[in-house]
């Protein structure tokens, strides 16, 4: 994905003001590792600031990893097996900001729970997380099988968080085209 912060739309997204994108776009959060979780049904951006945040983290120097949340579970599921997911894996734990998309879309076994809460320990205070979900962080526990194991990825996660709800249309049904007239 192009997509940049100057082309992100503050008119089509009420939950996010100039200010907070100006703040976004400095980096400090980043310093300090803060993390960023980007809740919201589908359509209304999420991916699209999640990236243009990457995009000038990119820009102002920063290591980055972008990866679908499917795309990161089969990474770590064969990170033990195969050459090309433990570069991959290698390259998440050096990165700044490591950005996963779609996070608790599809439900995760024990195994990858374990696995994701490991990852997500190791970048505690190394590194900024940015998660996109169409689920709220107290929907998780049921999505990843096991309460515990998702309060302490929550414990991790939330410790320096900044929470952006992001509720309005979706984009593309507000603008979506159609065949007949």
């Amino acid at each position: 994905y192009q997509k940049t912060l100057e082309d992100y739309d503050l008119s089509e997204q009420t939950s996010l003001s100039e200010r907070q994108m100006r703040q976004l776009k400095e980096m400090n959060w980043l310093e300090q590792q803060y993390n960023l979780i980007l809740l919201g049904p589908p359509g209304v951006g999420k991916t699209h600031l999640a990236v243009g945040v990457g995009l000038e983290a990119i820009e102002q120097g920063y290591q980055v990893m972008f990866l679908p949340m499917g795309e990161l579970t089969t990474i770590l599921k064969t990170s033990d097996y195969t050459r090309k997911s433990q570069i991959a894996l290698n390259r998440i734990k050096k990165s700044d900001l490591v950005i996963i998309d779609d996070l608790m879309y599809m439900a995760m076994d024990p195994m990858e729970a374990n696995q994701f809460f490991q990852l997500v320990d190791y970048l505690y205070e190394r590194s900024s997380i940015i998660l996109t979900s169409n689920k709220s962080p107290d929907q998780w526990g049921e999505l990843l099988g096991d309460e515990g194991v998702a309060t302490a990825i929550l414990d991790r996660l939330l410790h320096r968080v900044e929470l952006i709800q992001m509720d309005d249309e979706s984009y593309r049904m507000k603008h979506r085209q159609r065949v007949f007239d």
